[in-house]
């Protein structure tokens, strides 16, 4: 069980990955988590409210049980196979998290001076957790899908919607990590 506890390698957990889309592919699913919403808002009788979420929801109940493994997965890992070491970062990421307030980098996934409840009621929280979380739903939904569809499942279909998208998440990344988080950081 020790293999468990450590991050896996690249050379495994990407053809893994790869043999997950295959799969996938050949039983003609597409991967994504995004697309969950609908089916349950579809579930639950929103075609009745908006064309958009009619359709056949029973035919995405697999999705559904992938979506319930990845949370309960999420639970197990968290709560019985933590790794003690801590993250692995360079010496520059470092030094410009903590020149921004953010603690001693690197000892958890999650900066408490950003994700906690005691910042959730400031500016600052506001605009991580609820408009953040906003954006990247609105945002999956408008591009069709969430970063993990398009990007592993949308690129190895060699779909050129994905491919702008991939982009489009790359030069979102790069402007919110130079630009919006240094100074939402410091309000």
């Amino acid at each position: 069980m020790e293999f468990i506890h450590h991050p896996w390698p690249w050379y495994i957990a990407g053809p893994l990955i790869a043999f997950l889309m295959m799969l996938m592919h050949y039983f003609g699913k597409g991967f994504g988590v995004s697309t969950n919403l609908k089916t349950i808002c579809s579930a639950l009788g929103a075609g009745k409210h908006c064309d958009f979420f009619i359709g056949d929801w029973k035919e995405q109940r697999w999705n559904l049980i992938f979506m319930l493994g990845v949370l309960l997965g999420g639970v197990i890992g968290g709560s019985f196979l933590q790794n003690p070491e801590p993250i692995q970062l360079s010496e520059t990421v470092v030094n410009e998290l903590e020149a921004m307030g953010i603690q001693n980098p690197g000892a958890n996934y999650i900066p408490t001076e950003i994700f906690s409840w005691d910042n959730l009621f400031t500016i600052q929280g506001f605009t991580f957790m609820i408009l953040g979380g906003f954006s990247l739903g609105f945002g999956a939904r408008y591009a069709g899908g969430c970063t993990s569809g398009h990007a592993i499942s949308g690129l190895s279909n060699l779909q050129w919607p994905s491919l702008l998208a991939v982009i489009g998440f790359f030069i979102g990344g790069i402007i919110s990590t130079y630009l919006f988080i240094p100074y939402l950081l410091n309000l």
